[in-house]
């Protein structure tokens, strides 16, 4: 929020639901996902709390409070989310990808301690992530040639050169919401 002043910011929607989960058993855990669905796929805020309502009301609400009030706690970082249409909501409903590339550079970063300037910072992040999409296509480029039916093990597309499943209709929701920041870059 600070470097980037219009980014709107909000809470991973996979990590809010991990979070209310680990309050609730084992047995209780696709229930209790079913009636969390209808609050981060609520067509609005109001639906959402609706839905929130609905859950705090029911068997598992009442036996699981703890999962309500990690909800209610996390409300302000969660409702950014809603703001936005299905399709975008596809793309930005986790933060797992950004997560795995920024405990790769942490993790190089560390290991160097300090730098003489912000120019070899710079230039460390940026060789760094061109060796983590090498690997990554090294790997997807040995499996291409595994038969049909057997698993493979590459890591997903995570950096330059990903392909994201649904972002052509996401970037089309994106120059209809912000024009001004979008449309200069395309």
């Amino acid at each position: 929020e600070a470097t980037w002043s219009q980014a709107t910011v909000q809470t991973c929607v996979v990590h809010l639901i991990r979070a209310s989960m680990r309050f609730v058993s084992y047995g209780d855990r696709k229930a209790v996902a079913a009636l969390l669905r209808p609050i981060y796929t609520a067509a609005d805020e109001d639906a959402a709390l609706t839905a929130l309502g609905t859950f705090a009301d029911s068997k598992l609400g009442r036996k699981y409070p703890a999962a309500i009030n990690t909800w209610e706690n996390a409300w302000e970082r969660f409702i950014p989310f809603l703001a936005f249409g299905p399709a975008l909501r596809k793309v930005i409903y986790t933060t797992n990808s950004i997560e795995s590339l920024n405990y790769q550079l942490r993790k190089i970063i560390k290991n160097r301690g300090h730098f003489p300037n912000d120019a070899a910072a710079i230039k460390l992040l940026w060789l760094a992530i061109m060796n983590i999409e090498d690997k990554r296509a090294r790997e997807r480029a040995k499996e291409a040639r595994t038969p049909k039916g057997q698993p493979r093990k590459a890591s997903g597309r995570l950096v330059e050169g990903s392909v994201v499943q649904g972002w052509k209709a996401a970037l089309s929701e994106l120059t209809l919401v912000h024009p001004d920041r979008i449309n200069p870059y395309l």
